[in-house]
């Protein structure tokens, strides 16, 4: 797919260097000097990310119903950078395994047997690595929609580590996404798309999630209409440095005569099923939410959730 390579419209923070000195020192550093290392380094970043820590405060006071500790924003930024720390390592070589949750047959059996579908995720715990895993498995072919950003060690590293069944599609030129998502469609590769944030011309619907009734993208399943392809949504919930578990949705695709208002009405309960099983998950590990921005807008009419 020939895209135009886009001039990165935002960095991640911290120095140049920082990426590429997380991998060096983990090759040689005992893990019992790095880790503390690491929280040192998660405390100065911290301390100079005043925005990021007022997003944070606001999610987990939502998601603890408390007003957040320093601790509370520490553990927060903490388990952000072992996020980082486990793509680095796998990007490295290293071993990560990964089980399923009850209830992700659906994904299971795509997994096991293939065929074209869009795979919706959220910015929790290691998501983005498990997409670029799928790329691993089998002979299966995915395409990764997402901001280019200055500084992306971690997405190069790992696009090198999983080789040419890895695309990515830039969304930073809008008139050239919708092609290269065509051009994607027509392979029977999967596309995967974050489902958590606004932008970039996303189409957003009304949700409950958080206490309150919430705008979220709902782009994937208007493209699952038009592309015809199934929907299947996941998280990866990180159980320790080199485990994880994959918490998914079932299985949701138009049914054959559906029309197009009908299909979108369970497209909205299937999605609302997936958002109360993710906020579910949250509340049993709330650190693992890795949007340091503002949480999703509430809507103009909203009402408490009870």
């Amino acid at each position: 797919m020939a895209v135009t390579a886009p001039r990165p419209t935002a960095r991640n923070p911290g120095p140049s260097w920082g990426y590429q000195f997380l991998r060096t020192a983990d090759r040689w550093a005992p893990e019992c000097l790095f880790r503390p290392a690491r929280a040192l380094g998660t405390l100065i970043a911290m301390a100079a990310m005043p925005t990021q820590r007022r997003h944070s405060r606001e999610y987990l006071a939502c998601i603890l119903g408390r007003a957040p500790t320093w601790r509370d924003v520490f553990r927060h930024f903490f388990a952000f950078e072992e996020s980082l720390m486990t793509k680095l390592r796998v990007a490295n070589g290293r071993p990560h395994r990964t089980t399923y949750a009850p209830g992700a047959d659906d994904f299971r059996h795509w997994l096991e047997h293939g065929g074209p579908a869009l795979l919706g995720t959220f910015h929790i715990g290691v998501s983005d690595l498990l997409g670029c895993q799928i790329s691993d498995y089998g002979d299966h072919h995915i395409y990764v929609v997402r901001q280019r950003v200055a500084n992306s060690h971690d997405t190069d590293k790992l696009a090198e580590r999983f080789g040419p069944r890895l695309h990515f599609i830039w969304v930073n030129n809008p008139d050239e996404t919708l092609y290269a998502l065509k051009e994607a469609a027509a392979t029977p590769a999967a596309i995967a798309l974050q489902c958590d944030r606004g932008g970039f011309s996303s189409r957003s619907e009304i949700f409950e999630f958080l206490g309150a009734r919430r705008h979220f993208p709902f782009t994937l399943y208007h493209l699952a209409l038009i592309f015809d392809r199934p929907v299947l949504l996941s998280i990866g919930i990180m159980e320790s440095p080199s485990h994880a578990v994959l918490h998914t949705s079932p299985r949701f695709q138009r049914e054959p005569g559906e029309p197009r208002d009908a299909a979108l009405h369970r497209a909205r309960a299937h999605f609302q099923t997936f958002l109360t099983q993710t906020e579910h998950l949250l509340r049993r590990h709330p650190y693992q939410w890795f949007n340091f921005t503002p949480l999703n807008p509430v809507a103009d009419d909203a009402r408490p959730v009870a």
